[in-house]
This record gives structure tokens, sequence and C-alpha cells, in this order.
């Protein structure tokens, strides 16, 4: 009996030797009985197009992009989500019928996790730290479970003002790192890149408590310097972004399968793996 001929995924990027996205997606697609072939490709800077077209050429169903290349792909795009069109990037392509059509997973990806670690939403008030892509990418999918207000602190704050003008939500509003001084947040979001750099942004030890749950979209093999900041404040519930990296990758395995896997399990193998 012949094998049946594994449909083809890729992630692109630049660089792209750290990214977990092929063992992902291949433990997605051996829990759900799925036969694909999907693999990590460096990719030029200015070579961005010809790597999609040369996917396409060889009959490829999809593709992840990572850095620097989400702003290309959705100029590249020939049909966009609304969330990758607020987003002003796309991080999940399809190839179907001629078209590409271009998402963003990750601000849905954040969210599932959040659910995942019980984390109330509706009616709460959320403290996004950064006014940068990261951000951009995750406001649509947050401000659809109800919160009732998202505050955007920023060190620039025109550019805070900036998102909340593009987003135009009355429940968004702007302010420097420092105005968040004597406001109380039930959840705060570290969507800035301190995180990377073992830095920590520069946020009022005031506005942590023990009722706080700090996030932070960075991961590594120990916490980060933000989540570990958190917890010698006072909080208690502190999770980084391992499990939204798991999400996102759920959200377009599901796009272009058309079935959603299970992530806990991958998230403990990544975990086992980091650690």
């Amino acid at each position: 009996m012949t094998q049946p001929i594994p449909d083809q995924y890729r992630v692109f990027g630049n660089p792209i030797k750290q990214s977990r996205s092929p063992d992902i997606h291949h433990i997605f697609a051996s829990k759900s009985q799925q036969i694909i072939n999907y693999q990590k490709q460096l990719v030029d800077i200015d070579g961005f197009a010809n790597a999609v077209a040369d996917l396409i050429d060889q009959g490829g169903k999809g593709a992840n992009v990572t850095a620097p290349f989400k702003e290309q792909a959705l100029a590249l795009a020939d049909e966009l989500t609304e969330r990758a069109s607020l987003a002003g990037a796309v991080n999940t392509l399809t190839f179907k019928e001629g078209k590409i059509l271009g998402d963003n997973t990750d601000g849905e990806g954040l969210v599932q996790d959040l659910i995942i670690n019980k984390v109330l939403l509706k009616q709460r008030r959320i403290l996004l730290l950064g006014a940068g892509g990261a951000a951009r990418g995750v406001l649509l999918p947050l401000l659809a479970q109800g919160p009732s207000a998202i505050v955007i602190a920023n060190r620039t704050v025109s550019k805070a003002k900036d998102l909340c003008q593009h987003f135009n939500d009355e429940r968004l509003s702007a302010c420097s790192f420092a105005e968040t001084t004597g406001q109380e947040f039930d959840l705060i979001i570290n969507a800035t890149s301190a995180s990377l750099a073992g830095d920590l942004p520069p946020i009022p030890t005031s506005i942590i408590n023990s009722k706080v749950v700090c996030y932070d979209m960075a991961y590594g093999k120990n916490e980060t310097q933000f989540l570990q900041w958190a917890r010698e404040q006072g909080a208690v519930d502190v999770i980084d972004g391992l499990g939204m990296l798991v999400g996102q990758a759920a959200v377009s395995f599901a796009i272009w399968r058309g079935v959603t896997p299970q992530v806990q399990p991958v998230i403990k193998k990544l975990r086992a793996a980091l650690k």
C-alpha cells in the first residue's frame, strides 16, 4: 500500500533556528492522524515573497510567519481576516484556490492560554504593557472577551494613544508606565520586549498584589525577569508565554486542517524540553 504524500507547510523567519513550530505541529498532526510535513526555513531579508511563491509552486498548503516578515505577509495576502487587518500583521498564510489568505492567531493563542489557566477576562480591568506589534496583535481577541477596560501603558504615550484610536473602542485608554500608579488591575500582560533583554518594564510596584494575575508573552528555561519581579511584589498567579506560543500554533493548525488539537500535552512536552 502506497503511503499518502504529506501536505507541505513551513515557518518562515530570520532568524529561525530557535523556532519550535515544527515540533509543535508534528505533535498536533500525530495526535490527530493528520499527515503533514512542516519545516522551518531561513529566509533572506529581501526574499520573503519568493520563498512564499516557491512553496506555493511546490503545492504547499500554508505557512506560519515570524519576525521580521509579518508585515510583508500582510501586504502579500489577497484576503485578510478582521483580526489580521487590525493587528497590522499576519502570522498564518493559507494557500487556497490560487489565493493567499492572511490571518493572525497570536491574540487568540493568548486568550486560549488565559482561559486554560482559568484567568477571568469578562468585566475585568486589564493593563497591557507596550504598544508595539505584540500588543496590537492581541487587542481584538482580548476585547472580544468583554473586559471592562484595557489600559495600554507605554514609554511613548502617543504610540499607546494611536492604538486606542486604531481600535476605536471606548474601553481602551492610554497612559505612561508611571501613570499606572494608584490604578487597580485584575490582569497585567507584558507585551514589551523587556524580558527578552532581561529587563523590566518600569511600572510601579504598588500595582502588583496577591490578586493580580501577571502574564509575560516571553518564556524561557527559567521564569522571566518580569514574572520573578512580580512574585517578589506579592503576585501569586504568574504565567509565561509558552502556552500562547502553542495556542497560536493550535489556531493555525485548526485553520489548515479543520481539527482543533489538544494543547496541554504539547505545552508539557515543551516545558520538559526547556528544563
